[in-house]
């Protein structure tokens, strides 16, 4: 009998071990390896989910330790099944495998993607932070105004308990709450679900597909990371970012991504420099000519602590942290986000440095990711780290926080100091717009699909 090794963060790593290894009688899993995620490590893969062929359920044991588990169990394969790597950090890890004597494994499309009974389109990205979400938020309410019931299934991000998370479904904020999320999970899901689209995730994609077959008419893949879909697409769109150029040739796995694309959404183009646009474009175009190209924009709007729009110069003398979404700006390698864009477009000048007044884990968060700029990341994966943002943010004693993360941070950080809320959603800035790139498909979608009652 083989025996493997997963190298995960939490999300993909499962789904492979789902897909490829928990019925192959003639290959055991001895060990996942965590990275990425804070605090998802020292736990087990239960017996629930891995099977009968796993009584005691699987480990999962940080990374650092990978050489030792090859070695004592006689790993024969390692399996790369995490995200938003650099292609030269992929070969990074590809040399500690084979040196340690084992073959090394990526699972592709053709493995692990899972057959729907419904039409699928996958929003998917070249980077973490290119702006998927308010792409998949476009796509859903485009659905949605078509009359046709629409379910996002979201990458995912089983940090807690993984058998109460096997399948999880998302149809209000009241739902969100009583899971008990992390600040990155909400990020994800609240938005959606304020217009109306059902929100699913969890661990087990083959039983959470066929809950979201049964209600809706289309599925929506919301991509995590740079990761591809789980489930098979009829059309696949892939974000790329000009703040980023030459990233879309360069990450694990999102050249995949693009060299799959149907349509690319070249996004934030208003905020980058033209011959940045001009030479992702170009790399668009080189590796798929046949894609249609959509060029959007992702303007920021601010809102007080009362909800209602500042004026401009709001920030104007004020000291102002900036607390951003965390993925973008740790191991999506951004040093700010829409935070700071919005804080300067409302006149501040005078920003909190954040790192001198870092309390617990943000400390080692900044330690492990030296390329964030003076921004805070919005980390809260546990309680104990919820409040060590609450620390962190009494701590800089600012006049104002500006928070660029997806959700309502005031509803889960409770401090005295005034938060402001940077919010964007995707804005197409010529021809063809989303709908129109998507038109050839669309008219097939909407013919399998099943229209709800209206």
């Amino acid at each position: 009998m083989r025996t493997a090794v997963i190298m995960g963060a939490g999300g993909r790593d499962f789904h492979v071990f789902q897909t490829r290894y928990r019925d192959d009688q003639a290959t055991r899993v001895v060990a996942f390896t965590a990275a990425q995620i804070p605090g998802i490590d020292d736990r087990v893969y239960p017996a629930s989910l891995a099977g009968p062929g796993y009584p005691d359920g699987i480990p999962i044991r940080p990374e650092a330790e990978l050489e030792r588990l090859v070695a004592a169990h006689g790993v024969d394969e390692v399996v790369l099944a995490y995200s938003d790597l650099a292609h030269t950090e992929v070969m990074h890890q590809a040399s500690r495998v084979l040196a340690a004597g084992a073959d090394f494994v990526l699972a592709g499309p053709a493995a692990t993607m899972l057959p729907s009974r419904r039409p699928v389109i996958a929003v998917c990205a070249v980077r973490t932070g290119c702006g998927k979400s308010q792409t998949t938020r476009r796509v859903g309410q485009l659905l949605l105004d078509r009359g046709l019931r629409v379910a996002l299934i979201r990458h995912p991000m089983p940090y807690g308990d993984l058998e109460r998370m096997r399948v999880q479904r998302f149809a209000s904020l009241a739902d969100i709450d009583a899971s008990d999320p992390t600040i990155e999970e909400r990020e994800e899901y609240e938005e959606p679900v304020r217009l109306g689209m059902v929100m699913y995730a969890g661990v087990d994609y083959a039983a959470i597909l066929a809950a979201a077959e049964e209600e809706a008419d289309v599925i929506v893949w919301d991509g995590g990371n740079n990761d591809f879909a789980f489930v098979r697409p009829d059309v696949t769109i892939t974000v790329v970012d000009p703040l980023r150029p030459g990233h879309e040739l360069a990450y694990h796995p999102g050249e995949t991504n693009l060299r799959m694309a149907d349509v690319v959404v070249v996004n934030k183009v208003d905020a980058a420099a033209p011959d940045d646009v001009a030479r992702v474009i170009a790399n668009v175009e080189r590796l798929v000519p046949d894609a249609s190209v959509v060029l959007a924009a992702s303007p920021v709007t601010l809102a007080g602590s009362d909800g209602e729009p500042v004026a401009a110069g709001a920030l104007t003398g004020l000291r102002v942290l900036v607390v951003e979404d965390g993925p973008t700006v740790t191991h999506g390698g951004m040093p700010f986000g829409a935070g700071t864009v919005a804080a300067r477009e409302a006149g501040a000048t005078e920003f909190v440095d954040p790192r001198p007044f870092a309390v617990g884990s943000l400390h080692a968060t900044f330690a492990t990711y030296p390329d964030i700029g003076p921004v805070l990341p919005a980390m809260g994966y546990g309680a104990a780290q919820l409040a060590d943002l609450e620390a962190t943010i009494r701590a800089a004693r600012a006049d104002v926080v500006v928070a660029g993360t997806p959700i309502d941070l005031a509803r889960i950080v409770h401090v005295d100091t005034p938060v402001w809320r940077a919010r964007y959603e995707l804005r197409e800035l010529d021809h063809p717009t989303i709908e129109g790139a998507l038109a050839p498909w669309l008219a097939r979608i909407e013919a399998r699909a099943t229209p709800s009652a209206t």
